[in-house]
């Protein structure tokens, strides 16, 4: 009888084990995960007022706070247009249009570029003064359904002559600062994101200037440009 039931509990536990290494075996990757879209994780504030229109936002808001409330209350992830922007898709030719800020505004949904225009365009024309730029970083490339995803976008301002950064589409509503340069910033999410940053610029246009790899611009390039 015992050694009946130890056959049998050794015939189960063969079973689980291989029940186990088949789910440990499922083609997981046939939905990869995008790195650039929300952190489930992150807090996201919540805004104490939502402006109806994008011209009432433009006469109320006074900073990056009110900004940063409104990105972290209605920003959702477009993630087929990720895929549209990849570098897989841009390398075949052809133009995507980053989405304007008043558009932007009517229907908040998109990617990391087009709510770093949001946020850039909209600082710009509420407080200047902040020196509002594009932060644009380059990962090691990632697949993801086949296309390849490298650059990040995010908006970066300056205030009391320290460094700030927001408007990041894995972090909608989330500030990071105060920092004393761009690149104690960038070493930092590269630790948070888990990926190695092989570039960084500071721009003042999301729109491509040089063919110029970011990998190429070394720290001393970016503390000139504004540390980006």
């Amino acid at each position: 009888m015992r050694s009946a039931a130890v056959s049998s509990l050794r015939r189960g536990g063969c079973l689980a084990a291989a029940w186990l290494l088949a789910s440990c075996a499922l083609p997981r990757a046939s939905v990869p995960e995008d790195p650039d879209a929300p952190d489930a994780t992150a807090l996201r504030p919540r805004a104490d007022w939502l402006p109806d229109s994008y011209a009432q936002a433009l006469g109320h808001w006074r900073g990056p706070a009110d900004i940063n409330a409104w990105i972290g209350e209605r920003f959702a992830y477009d993630r087929p247009r990720a895929l549209q922007l990849s570098e897989s898709q841009r390398a075949r030719g052809g133009r995507i249009r980053i989405h304007e800020p008043a558009a932007f505004f009517a229907q908040p949904l998109g990617v990391c570029v087009d709510l770093a225009r949001f946020a850039v365009e909209t600082l710009r024309s509420v407080a200047p003064e902040t020196r509002p730029a594009y932060l644009m970083i380059e990962f090691d490339p990632t697949l993801v359904a086949g296309h390849t995803l490298r650059r990040h976008w995010m908006a970066h301002y300056q205030r009391d002559g320290v460094h700030y950064f927001f408007a990041d589409s894995r972090r909608p509503g989330h500030v990071a600062g105060p920092h004393a340069d761009v690149q104690g910033f960038i070493d930092d999410y590269a630790a948070y994101r888990q990926r190695r940053i092989v570039g960084h610029r500071t721009l003042a246009t999301y729109e491509r200037e040089t063919r110029v790899p970011a990998s190429r611009v070394n720290r001393s390039d970016a503390t000139r440009s504004g540390g980006r």
